[in-house]
């Protein structure tokens, strides 16, 4: 080997050693002072308990290493002053009230009424004294008659029953307002309210049949639980054909849409659910010959299958929330049969007078017609839905709790989700309210917690405002019932 190429081999060798010396004194260094990072966490020994003492545990420091924050100064008051057992001064609240309520976007016809929650009589009572137009607020006295003659528990009941001949099957409605033909919701999924459906009905069924070796049938429906008329005369010629609400009846499917969720309503609601229920068997193995005919259950037939409704405070729930016209004339309707009286408008109208009354509710000056609102005959005095409110609201009166605790809320849920975020902030949930809406009519019923954390009870309704003023009237409503959220008075 030539001495240039053993030379150039050792200045290799060489300066691998140099790397590798290198790179060996960079990880003592980095271990060096790893090490002397640690032993500033580590106890000191000198000051370490001797055996058989009893060691002294030291607090962990507030912060780290060096770290030095001052110490935590006392929390601030928060709702300083508040005391919700404080008089209203009811002066102070018509001042805050009354420039609001006398807004000419209202129109010339105006009632309002605030209470405190719990008293007796108004705080404050402006407008003329006599009646309003009430719309969807008299959904208020609708459920409240049906809580307390029914019971907040109650299901209704759809059935299917044997008929008269050993091949007939009867499909029987139990007046369910939110029974549909959807499929039940899956394990583990919450829906709310849990509704009934066709899809578990025709499936309990179609099991029955096939235990008893029956695979042809020809179905009955029996829609006969409601009696009277399906539509009320009170109502606007156009409701029906405009699909503004459905005929109303004790047998039908999403009550009575052609499309869940859609505005169009079917002609015949019951008809319709028996012709889905027949399909729903169909599909089932069980052959259904024949067109479905309406005709009354024989009494005392078997029953063959069955599903029950939400429980009615849900129920109420819903027709409070998204004001529902047909739920809340399902529940009139419920509400006769259960003080024995023929299911109808008229039976449904002397239920709610005669079990108001029993609960100190004065509807001497009250015209009721229809129980959803939609009717312009119905009349009522504003301090009315005051009253329903209170009464609600009385330790005594458990059962009638949701008429005021399922309330829509102010920005959040319901008729009010999308209200009071922009023209009346104050009132975002601290306002709970019923709305009234009609042509020219605006109405809201409610309670308000104040800022003060006092409750108050309200209604105001402006039947007379000018068409072009509908959304600035709906605004000063909302103005109004935040108002007496804001008011410390």
């Amino acid at each position: 080997m030539s001495s240039r190429r053993r030379r150039h081999l050792g200045d290799t060798e060489a300066g691998r050693v140099r790397h590798k010396l290198a790179v060996l004194v960079v990880v003592v260094v980095v271990l060096a002072a790893a090490a002397a990072a640690l032993l500033r966490y580590l106890p000191d020994d000198s000051t370490a308990p001797q055996a058989g003492s009893t060691p002294v545990l030291d607090q962990p420091p507030a912060s780290g290493p060096g770290l030095r924050l001052p110490a935590a100064s006392a929390p601030a008051v928060v709702l300083h002053g508040l005391d919700p057992n404080r008089p209203v001064v009811p002066a102070t609240l018509r001042a805050v009230i009354s420039p609001l309520a006398s807004s000419p976007v209202l129109g010339k016809h105006v009632g309002f009424v605030v209470a405190r929650l719990g008293a007796e009589r108004p705080l404050v009572q402006t407008g003329r004294p006599d009646t309003v137009t009430p719309a969807s607020t008299l959904k208020l006295l609708t459920v409240t008659t049906a809580l307390e003659t029914i019971g907040p528990g109650h299901r209704f009941a759809t059935s299917v029953v044997r008929g008269r001949t050993p091949g007939q099957v009867v499909l029987v409605g139990g007046g369910d307002p939110l029974l549909t033909d959807r499929r039940p919701a899956p394990a583990g999924v919450a829906m709310y309210p849990q509704q009934a459906t066709l899809q578990q009905l025709a499936a309990r069924t179609a099991d029955r049949l096939k235990r008893d070796g029956r695979r042809t049938v020809t179905l009955r429906y029996d829609d006969s639980l409601f009696t009277g008329p399906a539509v009320n005369q009170h109502w606007e010629p156009g409701y029906i054909p405009e699909s503004v609400v459905s005929p109303i009846t004790a047998l039908w499917v999403d009550e009575g849409r052609a499309v869940r969720g859609l505005a169009q309503r079917v002609t015949d609601p019951s008809a319709e659910a028996a012709r889905r229920f027949a399909g729903l068997l169909d599909a089932r193995g069980i052959e259904v010959q024949g067109t479905p005919t309406q005709g009354k259950a024989t009494p005392g037939g078997a029953t063959l299958a069955v599903v029950r409704s939400a429980p009615l405070a849900e129920i109420v729930q819903h027709v409070l929330e998204l004001s529902d016209n047909e739920g809340a004339e399902v529940l009139l309707r419920q509400a006769a049969l259960a003080t024995g009286r023929p299911g109808s408008f008229t039976g449904g109208v002397k239920a709610v007078r005669a079990t108001l009354a029993d609960l100190g509710i004065d509807l001497t000056d009250a015209r009721l017609v229809d129980g959803s609102g939609l009717a312009r005959g119905d009349l009522l005095p504003v301090g009315v839905l005051v009253e329903v409110l209170q009464v609600a609201a009385e330790a005594g009166h458990g059962q009638l709790r949701p008429v005021e605790s399922t309330l829509p809320v102010a920005g959040f849920s319901g008729s009010l989700v999308y209200r009071f975020v922009d023209d009346a902030p104050d009132g975002l949930g601290m306002v709970r309210a019923k709305t009234g809406t009609l042509t020219a009519v605006h109405a809201l019923a409610g309670v308000a917690v104040t800022r003060d954390g006092r409750g108050l009870v309200f209604a105001v309704v402006a039947d007379q405002v000018p068409v072009r003023k509908t959304l600035d009237a709906r605004a000063q409503l909302d103005r109004i019932a935040a108002a007496l959220a804001g008011c410390g008075c």
